[in-house]
């Protein structure tokens, strides 16, 4: 466990470098260790690039690559050039030194931007963790890929791109209480006052991800599939490919905690599970209203931090269910997941701390469940 304890030393100390955001270094640490993608969505100015360059920096003789897409990126500039001498044989080889191909860690930024031309190599590189152009293929050492976007895709053939990141992490600007904490440790990082950086070697890394397939996930086992169906019913997509990854997501959770055998806390990774920023708070209230049932003081840290709901969000949210409820044309299981939807936005609810505004929500959730009754009726 020296190893463990070398890594949750690097994400300590990331933490306490960039105030304020704990849950992204968190969550990045848990995709590490699970070997899975993540994707971080934010303005600019909310420290993406740097937190993950200061991971990748902690990772001791790993090669690291990491790239700002535009519309007119080549995949020579991501993957390589060919290989010029061997082009005169007649032979199509790539040159990957310091490129993609040979990286521990990958950081795509504006990934979005991905054209055509590199999106079939990006996907499967993302994929299956391999490289092929023409008739070469080439397994990849990728740790980790991080890609990173100012705006979700409205392209659908983008789409395909987003879903190769298992986990989707909102980056927001730190709360206005911290602010001078942010100073600070910004100032100090600016002037690289701290040289006393923990590092962990990218083979010791492959050992702990080896290790997390090792976890016991079978006393969870039932409530995960009871999980997957309540996100299905509620209108959130989880294939089966994924429900099958999120589990590393689970074990990774357990793992850095010190833990060989999952408990029902360590389901927290599925509120990150996102395709779209409306459905994180109905995730958050789903996956909450599960996680919360356990006791357990092993739990990640992560998983007994509630979010206080936004009761203007709650309120959107109550609106749109009504307006979709009054549309007159649903189907019948269309019905069904508005009232999943409705009965976690309820449980949201409850979290509301201003007595008033949670009064006047419970009010306006209580005249559409009216509603609901009189059309059984």
């Amino acid at each position: 466990m020296n190893t463990l304890h070398t890594l949750n030393a690097l994400l300590k100390h990331i933490k306490e470098t960039f105030i304020g955001k704990n849950e992204i270094v968190d969550l990045l640490g848990i995709s590490l260790l699970a070997r899975e993608n993540a994707f971080l969505l934010g303005p600019p100015g909310t420290a993406k690039s740097a937190i993950v360059r200061a991971l990748s920096n902690g990772i001791e003789d790993g090669k690291n690559f990491e790239y700002l897409l535009t519309r007119f990126t080549e995949p020579n500039e991501i993957f390589g050039p060919f290989d010029i001498r061997k082009l005169k044989d007649g032979e199509l080889v790539t040159n990957t030194e310091a490129m993609m191909p040979e990286a521990s860690m990958v950081f795509l930024d504006e990934i979005f931007n991905a054209n055509s031309a590199i999106l079939n190599s990006l996907l499967m590189a993302l994929n299956e963790k391999i490289f092929r152009r023409g008739k070469e293929t080439k397994k990849l050492p990728a740790l980790m890929f991080v890609g990173a976007s100012n705006l979700l895709p409205e392209d659908e053939a983008l789409n395909a791109l987003l879903d190769r990141f298992l986990l989707r992490v909102k980056c927001d600007y730190v709360d206005p209480d911290l602010l001078n904490e942010v100073l600070l440790a910004g100032w100090k990082l600016e002037n690289k006052t701290d040289e006393t950086t923990p590092t962990i070697k990218a083979d010791e890394v492959r050992e702990l991800q080896a290790a997390t397939r090792k976890v016991d996930l079978s006393p969870i086992r039932k409530e995960y599939v009871d999980l997957i169906h309540s996100l299905r019913n509620a209108g959130i997509n989880v294939s089966d490919r994924r429900a099958v990854k999120i589990q590393n997501l689970i074990a990774a959770s357990a793992f850095i905690c010190g833990r060989d055998t999952a408990i029902l806390s360590d389901l927290w990774v599925l509120k990150y599970i996102w395709d779209t920023e409306e459905q994180v708070e109905v995730l958050e209230g789903i996956v909450n209203h599960v996680i919360e049932k356990d006791t357990s003081e092993k739990a990640h840290p992560q998983a007994v931090y509630n979010k206080v709901p936004d009761a203007e969000e709650v309120m959107k949210e109550v609106k749109y269910l009504s307006e979709k409820w009054n549309d007159g044309t649903l189907s019948f299981e269309e019905q069904n997941i508005i009232k999943d939807k409705l009965r976690y936005v309820q449980t949201r609810c409850d979290w509301i701390k201003n007595p008033e505004q949670k009064k006047y929500i419970q009010e306006e959730i209580e005249q559409l469940w009216q509603k609901m009754l009189k059309t059984f009726a």
